[in-house]
C-alpha cells in the first residue's frame, strides 16, 4: 500500500504526462487547462484517501533486571574463615542452616547442617527470638540460660544479610558468670569472717566496761585473752586476704629470678621450729644437701611452704610427726608435707583449695584457720608452673605435695 507522499508524486507525474500529450495532439489552451484542473482534483482525492503515514515509535530497550547479589554464605572462603573462629558460628538461608563452623558442630552436633535453626538450637528463648527476628524491636543479643547444660549460659547474636541470609554467633559466658559469683562469694565470705571475730572483740570489751572493776583478775585475764586471740585471728585474715590478692594479681607474670627452693624451705622450717607453736618440735625435715635451683618468687614460695607445713601442724594429732620432704624427680623437684591426723573424706578433696572452704568449720576456727591457706598455695603453685596434689586417708593422715620445674631441668 502506497502512503500519501507516494500517491501525490504519482498523481502529479500523470498530470504532467497528460498535459504534454494534449499539447502534442494540438489541443487548445482551454482543453489543457481543464485537463490540468481535473488532474489536480484527482490528485487531491487520492492524497486524501491515502492512509496517513504511520510513524512507528521505537520501543525503548528495557533495562535488564539487576543480577541478584551473590550469597556471602556460599563464598568459598567463608566456610574456611568461619572455621577459624573460636566461637560457634552458623549461617542460615530462610532459617535453614547452610554453614556451621567446627565450634558449632562440636557444640550442637553435625546434624544441624540442613536443619531448621529453630530446632537446631533447642532453647525456648532462642526459638522465640528467631521467630521475631524480623521485627525492628527485636534485641540484637539474647542470653540462653542453662544452655546447653544446666548451670551454663551462652549469648546469641545475629547479623542479617541480603536474600534472607543470617549469621548467628554463640558465645560462652559460663566462665564469666562463675567469676562473678566467685567475686560475690568472696566479698560475702570475707565480710562474714571479719565480722565474727570483730563481734567477739566488741562483746568482751563491752562486758569488761560494764564490770567497772568488779571482776576478779582471773576473769579479766580470760576475757582479755579471748580479745587478743580474736584480734590476732582478724589480723591473720587480713594478711591472708592481702596475700591472695597479690598472688592473683601476679598469676600471669612468670617469675624470672633464680632461687634455691631447698634454702627457702629450710628457712621456713627453721622459723616454725623457733616459733611458739605447740607442735614446733614435731617437724621432721628431710631436705637433702644439694641445692634445688628454679625460677621463682622467694617470698611467695616461702609462704607456700609455711602454709602447707602449718596446716599439717594444726590438723595432725599432737605428738605425731609432721614430715617435710624435698626430692628431685627427673627435671622437677617435689616438696611433700605429711601429717598423721584424722584424714579428709574423698568428697572434700576437690574443694580444699576453694577460698574459705572448710571441712570442719568449728575445728578450723578453733585452731586459727582462715580458710585461705590452701587457696593461696594453689595460686602460688600455678604461677610457678607447679603441680599440686592432695592425698588423704581417713584415720591415717593427709599428704600435700607440690612439684616445680627445675631451672636446669
Amino acid at each position: 500500500m502506497f502512503d500519501r507522499l507516494s500517491s501525490l508524486v504519482i498523481a502529479l507525474t500523470l498530470i504532467a504526462i497528460a498535459a504534454i500529450l494534449a499539447a502534442l495532439a494540438g489541443g487548445d489552451a482551454s482543453t489543457i487547462a481543464i485537463l490540468a484542473l481535473a488532474g489536480f482534483a484527482a490528485t487531491a482525492i487520492v492524497h486524501a484517501a491515502a492512509p496517513a503515514p504511520v510513524i512507528e515509535a521505537r520501543a525503548e530497550t528495557a533495562a535488564p533486571p539487576p543480577a541478584p547479589l551473590p550469597s556471602l554464605l556460599r563464598h568459598p572462603d567463608f566456610a574456611r574463615r568461619a572455621d577459624q573462629e573460636a566461637d560457634p558460628l552458623l549461617g542460615t538461608t530462610d532459617n535453614i542452616v547452610t554453614v556451621a563452623n567446627d565450634a558449632a558442630i562440636r557444640l550442637l552436633g553435625r546434624h544441624i547442617v540442613g536443619a531448621d535453626i529453630r530446632t537446631a538450637i533447642r532453647h525456648p528463648a532462642a526459638t522465640e527470638w528467631l521467630a521475631k527476628a524480623a521485627d525492628a524491636d527485636t534485641p540484637q543479643e539474647i542470653s540462653l540460660v542453662d544452655f546447653p547444660r544446666p548451670g551454663q549460659r551462652w549469648t546469641m547474636r545475629m547479623a542479617a544479610l541480603s536474600g534472607g541470609d543470617r549469621i548467628i554467633i554463640l558465645s560462652d559466658r559460663s566462665a564469666i558468670d562463675a567469676a562473678d559469683r566467685m567475686r560475690s562469694d568472696f566479698v560475702a565470705n570475707a565480710s562474714h569472717e571479719l565480722r565474727t571475730p570483730l563481734a567477739a572483740i566488741l562483746g568482751y570489751v563491752e562486758t569488761l566496761q560494764d564490770m567497772n572493776g568488779d571482776a576478779d583478775a582471773g576473769m579479766r585475764h580470760r576475757f582479755l585473752s579471748i580479745i587478743d586471740r580474736e584480734a590476732r585471728r582478724m589480723q591473720q585474715l587480713v594478711i591472708d586476704l592481702l596475700s591472695i590478692s597479690r598472688v592473683e594479681a601476679d598469676r600471669f607474670r612468670r617469675p624470672t629470678t633464680p632461687v634455691n627452693l631447698a634454702a627457702i624451705v629450710n628457712n621456713t622450717v627453721a622459723q616454725l621450729r623457733d616459733s611458739e607453736e605447740a607442735r614446733a618440735k614435731d617437724i621432721e625435715a628431710n631436705l637433702g644437701s644439694e641445692p634445688q635451683p628454679m625460677l621463682g618468687d622467694a617470698a611467695q614460695l616461702g609462704q607456700l611452704a609455711h602454709n602447707i607445713i602449718s596446716n599439717a601442724m594444726k590438723y595432725g594429732r599432737a605428738g605425731t610427726p609432721v614430715t617435710v620432704d624435698l626430692a628431685r624427680e627427673g627435671g622437677r623437684v617435689r616438696l611433700s608435707v605429711g601429717d598423721q591426723g584424722d584424714g579428709i573424706a574423698p568428697d572434700h578433696l576437690p574443694r580444699l583449695t576453694e577460698r574459705f572452704y572448710r571441712v570442719d568449720e568449728a575445728r578450723s576456727r578453733s585452731v586459727g584457720g582462715t580458710g585461705l591457706g590452701l587457696a593461696i598455695v594453689k595460686h602460688i603453685s600455678e604461677r610457678h608452673q607447679g603441680q599440686l596434689d592432695i592425698a588423704s586417708e581417713a584415720g591415717r593422715g593427709t599428704r600435700v605435695s607440690v612439684s616445680f620445674p627445675l631451672a636446669n631441668g
